[in-house]
């Protein structure tokens, strides 16, 4: 049997809009037998929307592998501990596509290195935002060469929390994407790309105070927080209350601010209190930096 544990993800980190991206200490586990057909067993607080069947983002994914490597496909026996809201920004389809690529793999032998592994997961999501930092951990920076994927680890344990905030509603990636403009102007471009160099340094730097003015984004924030009442006012008071920077997650809707640890829960306090004079709950966690990325053991 293989058992993986893949932590959740927050993409982009304000500016590095699909190409930067974190791990969280908040994990999906997915444990594998060889089995005789394909089956599914469905554990954890978020089982609603996962398939049970052919349609499993775990199935397709280890399918994708072996058809790379031109393997039949094996039955599978697998039991998903879903621990990750799905549909909120916190890379929870990308931990089965990972997982799958990651079982897959060490089924036929492990013909594929991380890296190409990176690629095939990239080749599925689209970009590589989540699930870079999904294989890789800590906080990544990525960039999809022609021939090659590389993947740069910031920093592995940066010296704050991970205040996420998590609104009682689902926002999917195709309808958040949808905001988006198909054109930008060379003066957001401009901004967002001085953005992204200052963030890359002060993690390099551990130079946290320097998050509030590394965050910001004129791509595809603002735009999202058209669809998520109260985004603007929480960002806005995570960093008044003393965060050193926040962010939206991903697409959205959660939210992701960056905190000293002693006043992480009055961060994530007063970002809910934002969310519930809009007339929304919301759910907060006070995480870490996950440092190893997905694991795979077999017992």
């Amino acid at each position: 049997m293989f058992v993986v544990k893949v932590p959740a993800t927050s993409a982009n980190l304000g500016p590095g809009f699909d190409c930067m991206g974190l791990a969280l200490s908040l994990y999906n586990i997915f444990q594998v037998e060889l089995g005789d057909c394909l089956q599914f067993r469905l554990r954890g607080k978020y089982t609603r929307f996962i398939a049970p069947n052919k349609r499993n983002i775990f199935w397709k994914s280890a399918c994708a592998l072996w058809e790379q490597i031109g393997m039949e496909p094996r039955p599978l026996k697998v039991t998903i501990e879903s621990y990750i809201p799905p549909t909120r920004g916190l890379g929870s389809s990308s931990t089965a596509v990972v997982a799958g690529l990651l079982t897959a793999n060490a089924i036929a032998g492990y013909p594929l290195n991380k890296n190409e592994l990176l690629k095939l997961a990239t080749s599925i999501e689209g970009h590589p935002d989540n699930v870079a930092p999904a294989f890789h951990g800590g906080i990544t920076l990525t960039v999809m060469a022609e021939n090659n994927t590389i993947v740069r680890v910031l920093s592995h344990n940066p010296k704050f929390k991970a205040v996420v905030v998590i609104p009682d509603f689902l926002l999917a990636t195709k309808k958040s994407r949808k905001v988006l403009p198909s054109l930008v102007s060379r003066r957001d471009v401009t901004f967002n790309c001085s953005r992204v160099g200052l963030l890359v340094d002060c993690l390099l730097r551990e130079e946290y105070d320097l998050l509030k003015i590394a965050t910001q984004d004129r791509i595809h924030q603002s735009q999202r927080a058209t669809l998520i009442p109260g985004m603007e006012e929480a960002l806005s008071s995570a960093v008044e209350a003393g965060a050193y920077g926040a962010v939206l997650s991903g697409s959205g809707p959660t939210l992701l601010a960056f905190s000293p640890s002693d006043i992480a829960p009055k961060v994530a306090d007063i970002m809910k209190q934002e969310f519930y004079n809009h007339s929304l709950q919301a759910d907060a966690l006070i995480l870490d930096i996950d440092s190893q990325g997905a694991i795979i053991r077999e017992q």
